[in-house]
């Protein structure tokens, strides 16, 4: 054996070795074999044609639709006199149920708590995030025509659809996982599935400060904040936590107020008992019905809100969103994409704008100004980490430009032995301008939350 044929062996070797360290702690099964896929698709024929004979429906609950599928799959085993073990025979009655009754390969990475976020790039690279790191799954699917169905069961539960010629769709689980698809001709790889998992025990005040996404005091002002109706932006990148601190924040509203969340997936928690939830639609097959969130928006103003939660702007919403805040609509909160404070202010110019409103620039930021109090700008750290990076006042206006003042700001330090981001927040011993009319209003404020 050659020295180049030895040192490919080695680099093979090695790289497979990393792979299984990559991976041993995630769910699902490594990539299979032609004769065990052949098997299963045998099962599974089976299994869709008793599901298609016996067409019962009138389950009580999904306990016991899981256990009749299991039976009849286990039937279907016994009636071919298959030689498997126990250990294989449980697998492929798994593997067959999760196929037929919920979304196939995808359903390990569903269950498991610890996995936030799941990436489809084609039927043999499906990624997970778990702990904020990224991992490559060894979870497969048989091809892509096998990824295509999953697709499709997920959004045709919610009325949507996906062929050519709409290839890109949002839809939700039903555990209210968002869920982003994208198929060929757009997608050149093939079908491609992102969804980021929907938590069933939405994170609390003591988590964030628990996880160091913040601090006491922070969250402290905060909350005085929203009880104080003062108007918030959370701002930041892809995966920064933006939705789940505008759920954290949203949970300080009163509740004898009535609140309008508005939404293009559903995906806020909020606990309190008056809450109308809206949600967005898409045109239908003819190009009609699409309801966007601007339209829900307008609608809101009619609805006789307290509070108006919008999940994100993005477009032409923006203006309607400033003007309900500028109109007695106050404690509005809602979400932006955004790389810092400064630059949420220039998006919402551009958003103002994307809506085809013919304003002066210095009148859409005087509505900016007038409109906006606080922006809390969240951060993904190189350790996977989610930070509030800083908290920003809108002041007002100095000529043509809005003012910003930071109140609190993360500094970093750098990364520990272990690789976990370092740092502490600090107060700027900057006292807002609308603390006294808090403190009017009865809300407690202490002067220490600005002070280090």
């Amino acid at each position: 054996m050659g020295i180049l044929e030895r040192l490919e062996k080695q680099k093979a070797a090695q790289q497979e070795s990393s792979d299984n360290r990559s991976s041993r702690d995630l769910p699902g099964k490594n990539v299979q074999s032609e004769g065990y896929y052949a098997l299963k698709q045998t099962v599974h024929s089976g299994m869709i044609e008793a599901v298609n004979r016996d067409k019962r429906e009138d389950f009580r609950d999904d306990d016991e639709k899981e256990a009749y599928y299991k039976s009849q799959i286990e039937n279907i085993i016994d009636s071919r006199d298959l030689s498997l073990t126990r250990a294989e025979r449980i697998r492929l009655v798994e593997e067959v149920y999760d196929d037929v009754a919920g979304f196939g390969p995808l359903e390990p990475l569903l269950r498991n708590p610890d996995i936030t976020e799941i990436m489809v790039n084609g039927p043999d690279r499906v990624y997970v995030e778990m702990g904020g790191r990224i991992k490559l799954s060894p979870v497969t699917f048989i091809d892509n025509e096998h990824v295509m169905n999953v697709i499709n069961r997920i959004v045709s539960s919610v009325g949507r659809r996906i062929d050519e010629a709409n290839p890109m769709v949002d839809a939700r689980l039903p555990d209210g996982s968002r869920v982003n698809a994208v198929i060929p001709p757009v997608a050149l790889s093939g079908p491609t599935i992102t969804i980021r998992k929907f938590s069933k025990k939405p994170l609390s005040v003591g988590d964030l400060v628990n996880f160091g996404s913040v601090s006491p005091k922070m969250m402290s002002f905060l909350e005085a904040c929203v009880k104080g109706r003062v108007n918030v932006i959370v701002s930041g990148g892809t995966g920064s936590g933006k939705t789940t601190l505008l759920g954290v924040l949203s949970g300080y509203i009163p509740d004898d107020e009535r609140i309008v969340t508005i939404e293009d997936a559903a995906e806020l928690q909020l606990r309190q008992e008056h809450v109308v939830t809206l949600e967005s639609r898409p045109a239908n097959i003819e190009g009609t019905g699409q309801i966007t969130i601007r339209d829900l928006v307008r609608n809101a103003l009619r609805m006789r809100p307290d509070r108006i939660v919008v999940g994100e702007v993005r477009s032409g919403e923006t203006l309607d969103m400033l003007q309900a805040m500028n109109t007695g609509h106050d404690g509005s909160l809602t979400t932006a994409h955004a790389n810092s404070p400064r630059d949420v202010v220039s998006r919402l110019e551009t958003m103002v704008l994307m809506g085809g409103i013919e304003m002066p620039v210095r009148a859409i930021r005087e509505q900016i100004a007038s409109a906006i109090d606080i922006i809390v700008h969240q951060a993904r750290m190189r350790d996977g980490s989610r930070k509030v990076v800083s908290i920003t006042e809108v002041v007002g206006m100095e000529g043509d430009v809005i003012t910003l003042q930071d109140i609190y700001t993360y500094r970093k330090e750098g990364l520990d032995a272990t690789g976990k981001q370092k740092g502490s927040f600090v107060a700027s011993g900057v006292r807002p301008s609308f603390m006294d009319d808090l403190e009017a209003m009865g809300i407690l404020v202490r002067d220490d939350w600005f002070q280090n």
